[in-house]
């Protein structure tokens, strides 16, 4: 696949750039606050631009301080299939929940809120965890005559690796910016998710291999 032209028909989308994914928050993504010069210097380039923001209620199931003897980071089965247990993050309405204050996106067109269901985790920004529920993202950007998805955030190996694979599923070309995201990486979870996105003909590129 050819590297991406920015253009009226290409998006960047920006991936859960919160307080609690950046150093100091509680599910902190180690360097996550490097990627807001990287975002900001590219979203400049951009003529669309989509946020997407983790909001959790207070006691969302995804977290492992409502699981009686379960600790952050174990594996458990939900209805909709397995689910790693997280520290309360991005509680809907707390600091940890806004987006970082280094963030300069003003153009930014529209954020899409997600894992706001107390029973359903959501690291997608198409399709909640529970691989039915859609955000609306996808008839949003199709009505906006987009084709190109390029993407940045946090984190490479969860959320950003979901909504890619997701934006390849609806058909869009999908590019991963890997300079501006960065990982959790828990237990390889950084190298399965870079062969999964690449089944899927996500393709990986730097913020300099961008055109236009």
């Amino acid at each position: 696949m050819d590297k991406p032209v920015i253009d009226e028909r290409t998006v960047l989308l920006v991936v859960d750039v919160q307080n609690d994914f950046c150093p100091g928050g509680s599910l902190a993504v180690a360097g996550g606050d490097e990627v807001v010069p990287v975002i900001n210097a590219l979203a400049k380039r951009f003529p669309h631009v989509v946020l997407t923001q983790d909001w959790h209620p207070p006691g969302h199931s995804s977290f492992a301080s409502i699981h009686p003897g379960r600790k952050p980071f174990e594996l458990v089965q939900m209805p909709y299939g397995g689910q790693v247990l997280w520290p309360d993050h991005c509680v809907q309405g707390t600091k940890g929940a806004e987006f970082h204050a280094g963030l300069d996106l003003p153009h930014a067109q529209t954020v899409i809120r997600k894992g706001y269901r107390r029973e359903v985790d959501s690291y997608s920004g198409f399709v909640e965890a529970d691989r039915r529920t859609s955000t609306g993202l996808t008839g949003y950007l199709r009505e906006r005559g987009i084709l190109r998805v390029v993407i940045a955030g946090l984190a490479t190996d969860f959320c950003v690796n979901w909504t890619a694979q997701d934006a390849a599923r609806a058909g869009f070309e999908t590019y991963v910016v890997e300079d501006a995201c960065r990982a959790i990486d828990l237990e390889g979870s950084l190298a399965r998710a870079w062969a999964e996105m690449a089944e899927l003909d996500v393709t990986r590129i730097r913020a300099s291999d961008l055109r236009g």
